[in-house]
């Protein structure tokens, strides 16, 4: 019989955090697989776990997947966390578990706590519909483009970023969802955990680029809507078109943008 691929969320901050069954289960596994084996010590020599360790982070995933799988086949059982928060969340993982999915071996996932479902729910933002999006791309042209193909979701949406590209995120933001507010959660569930929320534009100006960092933004508002006379939301319309865009593309991308509805846009001949 084949052993026991555990998936164990392990605290992002407080050490608290973790579960009382993921305790037991990494204390009964016969490895740990972590993405970091330093930062694992430091939870673990907090529980007194003995368990032993191994690393499996993004450089070397390919590389111990095969000797990972034949110790589950052997009937030996694993424990596979990441640095903190919920392992394969924009973290390692996701070979190992595809493979022994393939190959018939367990897969149990131990619940606990995330970074981006902890900041969602603390936000104030709406929580019915969301998208999360992991981290955003580090380039400008490449994360601009990734805004403007979400921005027809009418629902919150949510990303890690770097603390040294939040400022330029938000002012992305501000500039293509000018009328959507926003949410930077940060240190969750650490010493100085903070939200700040607001427009994007006054957050890329007041906010400081330090710590573990969501990103939410939220469903249009109104009242963040920029008053633009007809003649300016015409001349955005004709540079989209000037651009290679379709008159019913151009109108959508404008009355999403600046928060018209289908009615207005099409009163303003879009």
């Amino acid at each position: 019989m084949p052993g026991i691929l555990y998936i164990v969320a392990t605290p992002i901050g407080h050490l608290g955090d973790l579960t009382f069954r993921a305790a037991r289960v990494l204390g009964e596994v016969n490895v740990i697989a972590c993405e970091d084996t330093r930062q694992t010590a430091k939870l673990l020599q907090h529980y007194a776990i003995q368990t032993p360790t191994t690393s499996l982070h993004e450089h070397n995933e390919r590389q111990k997947i095969d000797s990972l799988l034949e110790r589950l086949s052997a009937g030996e059982s694993i424990a596979l966390v990441s640095d903190a928060g919920t392992p394969l969340i924009s973290d390692p993982g996701f070979p190992l578990v595809r493979e022994a999915r393939l190959r018939g071996i367990p897969v149990v996932p131990l619940p606990g706590a995330s970074a981006f479902t902890s900041a969602l729910c603390a936000s104030g933002l709406p929580t019915d519909a969301f998208y999360f999006g992991g981290f955003l791309p580090a380039k400008t042209a490449a994360r601009r483009r990734a805004l403007e193909l979400l921005a027809p979701l009418e629902v919150t949406l949510v990303f890690y970023e770097a603390p040294h590209r939040i400022r330029e995120t938000l002012a992305d933001v501000a500039e293509l969802l000018p009328h959507r507010p926003a949410v930077v959660a940060r240190e969750l569930t650490k010493l100085h955990e903070e939200f700040a929320s607001g427009a994007p534009a006054e957050l890329a100006k007041t906010i400081t680029e330090r710590g573990e960092i969501t990103l939410l933004i939220g469903k249009a508002d109104p009242s963040l809507v920029p008053a633009l006379p007809a003649d300016e939301l015409k001349r955005h319309y004709q540079q989209l078109i000037a651009a290679g865009e379709s008159p019913s593309t151009a109108a959508k991308h404008i009355a999403q943008r600046f928060g018209l509805t289908k009615r207005e846009a099409y009163k303003l001949g879009l």
